[in-house]
């Protein structure tokens, strides 16, 4: 169907959409095309639905990348820091700091802009990565795209393949669903911060670590 934007002749038999309609659709058209929108100066490419993409609000973002930066400084040495499904995350910690050593693995090739940061990434295949990216992490944030007990397990496996045994910081960002699995798989805690997202998820969100953060992030949260 071919829309008339109102500065054509036609007869009155074409189908036409209002003004509040077309602008609408107008808007709708612009969101599919933008490669980037602008989150508080962070270029971030638009959510896919599709992939289950939810970027964290500003908030989140600033908070979480905070945590991640003060444990790369608590270390001597350089500190490598693994971005599991968390884009918004990655793209944050470089506004902040862009000599931090950092690796995205994501399933959206739309991130291959980031260069050699990207390392795509299935979660179906959670040890399906470049060797050298075994053991090779000190700090590793995971966000796994579905809240099911099958994709926690699988992302599980893959921040085991990534973290240095025995000396890693891990972050999970999951929904408080995951909490007993959380435990159970990887001995990780909820804390008191609670993680939002820019498009308000339904579900409740919550933010896990194998360390005790002091009085950061809230600290664990001691309630059953």
């Amino acid at each position: 169907m071919e829309l008339n934007n109102g500065n054509c002749d036609s007869d009155d038999d074409t189908p036409r959409l209002s003004s509040e309609a077309m602008a609408a659709l107008r808007e709708f058209l612009s969101e599919q095309t933008q490669t980037h929108v602008d989150a508080d100066a962070v270029s971030l490419v638009s959510e896919d639905w599709r992939l289950s993409q939810f970027w964290y609000d500003p908030q989140t973002a600033e908070t979480v990348s905070k945590e991640v930066l003060t444990l790369c400084d608590s270390s001597d040495s350089l500190v490598r820091v693994a971005c599991v499904a968390c884009p918004t995350l990655y793209a944050y910690l470089k506004k902040i700091d862009p000599n931090v050593s950092l690796q995205l693995l994501e399933y959206d090739k739309r991130f291959e802009q980031y260069g050699s940061d990207f390392t795509f990434y299935d979660y179906n295949q959670p040890e399906e990565l470049p060797p050298e990216l075994k053991h090779a992490f000190q700090v590793v944030v995971a966000d796994p795209p579905y809240l099911s007990k099958e994709c926690l397990e699988k992302v599980a496996q893959t921040i085991s393949f990534l973290a240095r045994p025995g000396e890693s910081f891990l972050l999970l960002l999951t929904g408080e669903v995951q909490r007993e699995r959380a435990a159970e798989l990887l001995g990780m805690h909820p804390c008191c911060f609670r993680p939002q997202h820019s498009n308000k998820l339904g579900n409740e969100f919550r933010l896990f670590t194998n360390y005790d953060p002091g009085m950061r992030l809230g600290g664990w949260d001691k309630q059953l």
